[in-house]
């Protein structure tokens, strides 16, 4: 009888760590990072016959796309192809069905919206862009389900000992829960990349000099005066006093030489949704942190210029149903730490940049140098019953507009964009211009206030991204695939960082990451006329030429 307990207890343990000749927590593809990328690495990982885990760092999936960036930036939506284009004809499908159109018809939304954001639907590719943040997440749990994906929340990398790699491949990976899961194939879809770093991957972090790359974007860029015309607003905490010090988070100094690199980034924010819809609306009250000296600038502006209006300060642009994605909450210079920052510093600073977006609202309706008709406009405004409702109605995830950059063979630059040079070997498509935002507000040598780093070149342009700009180095790790956190220039990552190339990026990261199980390959080997075949068999538009065909 002992003998007869002691077998069972061994296949008992040998049940527990294999379940039907896969080994507990073993899977083909792990993708790290439930953001838009995630969920279509995931996708087709799995629409390709491949045991996906999807890890999601928190409760939610979709990063900003489902967070209140429903204002999608899509300048040409016939190069958008694939499981991306499919996320958007899922959007225009619900929109058609009865309850869509809860709160407004569909033509009273056109009306509102004219001819913003390139009129927010396609009736011929039955896509629509604009979309409320609930409804693009059920979406993309429609597409995980669907597709059979597994997927496991609130899980982080041990950033103390985040993976388990041996001759250049990442076998495991290791949570801060003490699970660990196994892989062939990793992809990093997080905005961090934090599995990137903690792989040993080479990477970057903030503006490289334009005479690294050639390029005229990049590095240090002084830009306009804060105020009227060359009439600085009064940059000091006590005006006039140059002794006081700057106000908060103003750099007392100027920001460098003009092209030369620094560790700075461009503005993080929150894309939070409002709604003017009374019966859906919450009223604006004063938030516990509230800090007047943040908005301090703002203040002063409309003291200078009474005749700015609140489009001058927040761009709310009008979604389905009396709601909008509301853009330029920037929390200039807060951000610098975020990318290698620990998660509670990262949390520290969602919750800074929280009460900003709550503190930028209350001052706007309650500050005595706000005009009466911007705060009367601002009143008509609130946070949506309907949006966010475990997380106080607020957006759950910050928009990272950028943080680590991976260098790999091939980086990404400005001359991809300008089409004075081409990749060959193309997994998607860029289309944006190069934009980025405020990086940092400084003193200069006149006492003034100025940005430094704004660029938006409004140069249409359609360019293929490199399938080596989305895997590492050879030497670096065999079996990693970056779509988001991608091998770029910062000037060049101004026009590919945006959700719609991140989903497109995202597809063609689980398919190869498939294709190289298949043919026991690392990503770098990895045929690529054969991964071209397959992409485009699956949808994915690689190239300008491909664009328009059926």
């Amino acid at each position: 009888m002992y003998l007869y307990r002691k077998m069972f207890s061994l296949l008992l343990v040998g049940w527990s760590v294999t379940v039907f000749g896969q080994k507990k927590n073993q899977y083909d593809v792990i993708v790290y990072g439930a953001t838009s990328a995630g969920v279509t690495a995931s996708v087709q990982a799995s629409k390709s016959g491949k045991k996906v885990l999807l890890i999601s760092q928190t409760k939610y999936i979709g990063g900003v796309t489902s967070s209140g960036l429903g204002a999608t930036d899509i300048n040409n939506h016939f190069a958008v192809g694939g499981l991306s284009r499919e996320f958007y004809q899922r959007i225009f499908q619900y929109y058609q069905k009865k309850g869509g159109w809860r709160e407004e018809t569909r033509d009273n939304y056109k009306k509102r919206l004219g001819k913003q954001f390139y009129g927010a639907w396609n009736d011929s590719l039955k896509m629509q862009w604009m979309f409320e943040p609930h409804i693009a997440a059920a979406v993309f749990k429609d597409m995980l389900k669907e597709a059979k994906v597994n997927v496991v929340y609130n899980e982080r990398l041990n950033l103390a000992n985040a993976c388990q790699k041996k001759d250049g491949k990442i076998l495991a990976v290791n949570m801060e829960s003490g699970k660990v899961f196994r892989g062939d194939m990793f992809i990093d879809c997080t905005y961090e990349g934090d599995l990137m770093a903690k792989a040993g991957v080479s990477y970057t972090i903030g503006r490289e000099a334009n005479s690294k790359y050639k390029e005229e974007f990049n590095g240090i860029r002084t830009g306009k005066v804060v105020g009227v015309g060359e009439k600085s607003i009064d940059p000091y905490l006590k005006e006039g006093d140059p002794s006081s010090g700057p106000l908060p988070f103003i750099n007392g100094h100027v920001a460098g030489p003009e092209g030369e690199a620094d560790h700075r980034l461009q503005a993080y924010c929150y894309r939070f949704t409002l709604t003017t819809d009374p019966k859906n609306r919450l009223p604006i009250t004063k938030p516990a942190n509230y800090n007047p000296l943040w908005f301090e600038t703002t203040g002063r502006m409309f003291r200078l210029n009474p005749k700015l209006t609140l489009d001058h300060v927040l761009t709310l642009t009008p979604l389905p149903n009396w709601k909008t994605d509301t853009n330029h909450a920037d929390f200039i210079g807060a951000n610098y730490e975020w990318p290698e920052g620990s998660y509670q510093k990262r949390k520290d600073l969602e919750q800074m940049h929280r009460d900003f977006v709550l503190g930028l609202l209350w001052f706007l309706v309650s500050d005595s140098r706000i005009p009466e008709k911007v705060k009367e406009e601002m009143k008509t405004y609130g946070l949506p019953k309907d949006e966010f409702l475990d997380n106080g109605n607020f957006p759950t995830d910050l928009y990272v507009r950028e943080a680590r950059r991976m260098v790999s063979d091939y980086v990404m630059t400005e001359h991809n964009y300008y089409r004075r040079e081409f990749a060959q070997d193309g997994v998607g498509l860029g289309t944006y211009w190069l934009d980025s935002h405020v990086v940092s507000r400084f003193i200069d040598n006149e006492g003034k206030m100025r940005i430094d780093g704004s660029f938006w070149e409004n140069k249409q342009s359609l360019y293929a991204i490199s399938y080596r700009s989305i895997r590492p180095k050879k030497e670096e790790c065999t079996n990693l695939l970056v779509p988001v956190c991608l091998s770029s220039s910062h000037a060049a990552y101004g026009s590919i960082r945006m959700e719609p190339v991140y989903m497109i990026l995202g597809q063609s990261a689980g398919l190869a990451a498939s294709l190289a199980i298949d043919h026991k390959t690392s990503v770098q080997d990895l045929n690529y006329t054969m991964l071209k075949d397959e992409l485009h068999k699956n949808g994915q538009l690689l190239f300008p030429k491909d664009v328009g065909k059926k």
